[in-house]
């Protein structure tokens, strides 16, 4: 697992009337600090990736749909540097991931449903100076290969 990533699975209390579950406290020290939480959907075989940030680290959280979630580790003092990790998150796999800053990351929307996220940061958007770097989904240097695999 690329060095400073977390991920938490969510555990859900059901009964009669639907169920619960905590996303994130205070005491799990997810988050070293609270910024934004944001929410976003895509449609089915969007891909949007790559970015990364320098100052913030991200928490995603998919609620509905499902995502194949790549990370990849820009960090040269990281022993895992250069390192790809790929997560599938969603409806089927609730579970929260913790994204540190300068680790690149994105997703791609599978199956035949849109997927939402809903993502928590450590700084709030700043339009002036924002911490939005981007690298190409296709990218060489990071070399993923998006496309599904027959098995």
């Amino acid at each position: 697992m690329i060095q400073g990533v977390k991920i938490k699975k969510l555990v859900k209390y059901v009964d009669d009337r639907g169920f619960f579950s905590e996303l994130v406290r205070d005491d799990e020290n997810l988050l070293s600090e609270f910024g934004q939480a944001s929410w976003s959907m895509s449609y089915p075989g969007v891909i949007k990736a790559f970015h990364y940030h320098e100052l913030q680290d991200d928490l995603w959280f998919f609620p509905s749909g499902q995502a194949q979630v790549v990370l990849y580790d820009l960090r040269p003092d990281s022993p895992t540097y250069q390192e790809t990790n790929i997560y599938y998150l969603g409806v089927d796999n609730p579970s929260l991931l913790l994204i540190p800053k300068m680790v690149a990351h994105g997703y791609r929307v599978l199956g035949n449903e849109p997927a939402t996220i809903i993502y928590f940061t450590t700084k709030s958007y700043n339009p002036n100076h924002p911490d939005e770097k981007r690298i190409p989904w296709d990218d060489p240097s990071i070399g993923f290969d998006w496309e599904t695999k027959n098995r």
